[in-house]
């Protein structure tokens, strides 16, 4: 009797609490992080300097994470494992919430060509130029070219593990679309201003929405820049880089299995290639995205869905923080900063190149 009672104990905790126990503390003191983050972002001096809560819980994290965080690491450290890997997965997923796919229609053929063009670009420019002329870690590399190719810190953390790079290189790629992705926020309305004060650029404000859509890092920075021109300018914007975000998850289905070539398997013979890391929830993203294009949710439903989302994006960004110390970015130098500058640039003059090539071509 007494071991049938002591068996079915376990099995009641888990009805009743199906997270495990040892995952809590470190659940609570992310999650905790996550939700002060969330409230900074909403406030508008945060939300006028393009300030994301995904930004401000990473960087709430690595303050803790290289102060007190030491100190609880034993008690923690099951629940933040937790929030990087699978409540990432989660949050990434459940992003798709946000897209469907009359957003790819609405900017045309020309938004979507400057967006794969863009993209597709960057990402490789920042492999190539990273790894082969920089020397940089092929991870570091990856993780830059996503976060300034794709969406930003949310680019970053999807291919954290696919691409199985170290916290430290996560949070450096994170700390250059905060530092470079700010400047684009302000440097693309000037450059749009002294353009078409001189002449050189004949957009509309969807011309230039579309422009910052398809070059601005964070969808925070996006709102930002748009908006300098109007709501016009800020609604093409938004719905051009969200076309971008929606490129995810091909992208990351492309690097698994480009990376399965490259590597080797543990367990395979001399010359053997890895099995294909399958980012499944990539598949889980175009799923509820292809959910949200048939049966869209009620606004009621919807709005508290994206807040759900938020939550958990903000739990993994703090969960990263938290276990990055000063000293992991102190080794890594100034290469990263380089690659990110070099991919700003491209960003600026290549968008504007690529931007006037395609409407000359298709108008």
């Amino acid at each position: 009797m007494p071991a049938s009672g002591g068996s079915a104990a376990p099995s009641l905790r888990r009805a009743i609490l199906p997270v495990s126990p040892s995952l809590l503390p470190g659940l609570a003191l992310a999650g905790a992080i996550a939700f002060a983050a969330l409230r900074l972002g909403a406030l508008p001096w945060f939300q006028d300097r393009g300030l994301s809560a995904l930004t401000l819980a990473i960087v709430i994290g690595m303050l803790i994470g290289n102060t007190v965080y030491p100190r609880l690491q034993a008690r923690v450290d099951d629940g933040i494992a937790f929030s990087k890997t699978t409540l990432l997965r989660a949050g990434i997923v459940l992003y798709g919430i946000r897209l469907t796919f009359a957003d790819v229609a609405s900017i045309g053929l020309p938004g979507l060509l400057i967006d794969a063009l863009m993209l597709g670009s960057t990402y490789l420019g920042a492999y190539w130029f990273g790894t082969r002329v920089l020397r940089l870690d092929r991870e570091a590399a990856l993780l830059i070219g996503a976060g300034s190719s794709i969406c930003g810190a949310a680019a970053v953390m999807a291919a954290q593990p696919l691409v199985k790079a170290r916290a430290e290189h996560a949070t450096i790629a994170v700390a250059t679309v905060v530092v470079f992705g700010t400047l684009a926020m302000f440097a693309w309305p000037a450059v749009y201003r002294i353009g078409a004060e001189h002449g050189l650029l004949q957009w509309s404000a969807q011309d230039y929405g579309v422009f910052v859509g398809s070059t601005v890092h964070e969808v925070a920075q996006v709102v930002v820049a748009g908006r300098a021109l109007g709501p016009e300018a800020a609604d093409a914007a938004v719905i051009t880089k969200m076309v971008r975000v929606m490129m995810l998850a091909p992208v990351l289905m492309l690097v698994a299995f480009l990376l399965a070539r490259s590597r080797p398997s543990p367990g395979a013979p001399a010359g053997g290639r890895a099995r294909i890391a399958v980012p499944w929830f990539a598949f889980g993203f175009i799923a509820v995205i292809a959910l949200n294009s048939v049966l869209p949710l009620p606004a009621s439903w919807k709005g508290p869905a994206i807040a759900v989302d938020d939550l958990l994006l903000a739990t993994a960004m703090a969960a990263l923080g938290l276990t990055t110390h000063v000293s992991a970015l102190r080794r890594a130098g100034m290469r990263p900063m380089v690659l990110a500058a070099l991919l700003f640039g491209w960003l600026l003059v290549g968008g504007l190149a690529v931007h006037h090539a395609v409407h000359h071509v298709l108008r």
